[in-house]
């Protein structure tokens, strides 16, 4: 609502001075009076833009699950010793821990026994096929000898491959567990003398944090503002002064049953290995309408008696004051619904001042 009169300057002078009268002294002082002040008003015209708005999301950084290996128990045993803590890198190939089982010990004889059933059925096999080049065998018997072979080197050959995904044999009844990737040990949960068992929690949990996902929690109120693509800023108290840029790769179409949000996914490169795992983080994103309104500085705005008002500068250094009604906020923009035109002189300093002139206050 535009105020019913337009006020020149001197309805703000009482402000300024505390006498007045008519003399031409006193006129000359008031004239340098309204020039001082005149000079420190300061105005910015209103202009016509797209309405951007900044949403503040919480997020977590987390291990990319494609890049994480868990090292789990498979036989019943006790570890002899491990050779990494919580946190180490670890080369690919690299002994995880020492452990013994009876299970792996059986495996070990089994192995044992079926390299020897594996020479015996190859010494079986040519003499056999001497006898036959001699004609004193058969030609089933000697596919027979060939087949007892054959079925030997398979058996040893599982059992080979079992003891391979099981670990290393060190003799003695101690085989060993290695690391299959390289990366960091991001969780450990045995220790030298501790019993497992086969489907019990991994032992060893490593992962490659070169790339890492942070995964940001998006309310229902939210959603309308955010979508696949949209590039954000991430910060975080451990490192204050940095931003971070990426931007939203994928959005979750299911609600987190516990923490009634979705999950927004942003992949990012972490080669510097600044962004940890569980490490809590600020996520920004921008929003711009394709709608345009009037936009002002915040600090140009007026609040009084519940509602908005801006000082608009006219010709000849006059004042009025104009109601405005806010479409929304974005740092330090205001962005104006009605009450105000593309181009108006939008007075940023010493407003109240005037204001209260206006008001007669």
């Amino acid at each position: 609502m535009i105020k019913t009169y337009v006020a020149p300057f001197f309805l703000t002078m009482f402000l300024l001075a505390s006498c007045s009268g008519n003399s031409k002294k006193e006129e000359k002082q008031n004239a340098s009076m309204k020039e001082t002040f005149l000079n420190n008003v300061k105005t910015v015209k209103s202009e016509l833009s797209n309405q951007a708005q900044e949403l503040i999301l919480a997020g977590k950084v987390e291990c990319d699950p494609d890049k994480v290996v868990n090292i789990v128990p498979l036989v019943n045993g006790i570890v002899d010793r491990t050779y990494f803590s919580l946190g180490d890198k670890v080369q690919k190939g690299q002994n995880l821990l020492d452990m013994r089982s009876t299970e792996l010990s059986a495996l070990h004889s089994e192995k044992t026994s079926l390299e020897t059933e594996e020479k015996i059925a190859q010494r079986e096999l040519k003499t056999a096929q001497n006898l036959y080049d001699d004609g004193m065998l058969s030609e089933k018997e000697l596919l027979e000898a060939k087949g007892k072979l054959t079925q030997a080197q398979a058996a040893l050959n599982k059992t080979r491959n079992d003891m391979s995904v099981y670990g290393v044999n060190n003799g003695n009844g101690s085989f060993s567990v290695k690391a299959p990737m390289s990366g960091y040990v991001v969780s450990k949960n045995a220790s030298s003398g501790s019993t497992v068992s086969d489907g019990s929690d991994p032992l060893f949990t490593i992962a490659d944090l070169n790339t890492v996902w942070v995964v940001a929690n998006i309310y229902a109120g939210n959603l309308q503002f955010v979508c696949e693509g949209i590039d954000v800023e991430i910060t975080s108290l451990s490192y204050p002064e940095e931003v971070f840029y990426g931007k939203i790769n994928s959005i979750s179409q299911v609600f987190d049953p516990e923490e009634k949000v979705l999950k927004a996914r942003i992949v990012m490169y972490n080669k510097e290995l600044k962004l940890k795992p569980e490490m809590s983080v600020v996520v920004r994103l921008k929003d711009e309408s394709r709608n345009k309104c009037i936009s002002i500085p915040s600090d140009a705005l007026i609040f009084d008696d519940n509602r908005y008002f801006v000082i608009v500068e006219k010709p000849a250094g006059k004042f009025i004051s104009k109601e405005v009604v806010l479409q929304g906020h974005n740092n330090k923009t205001s962005y104006i619904a009605s009450g105000l035109n593309e181009g108006e002189n939008i007075v940023v300093k010493n407003q109240l001042l005037i204001y209260s002139g206006l008001k007669g206050l």
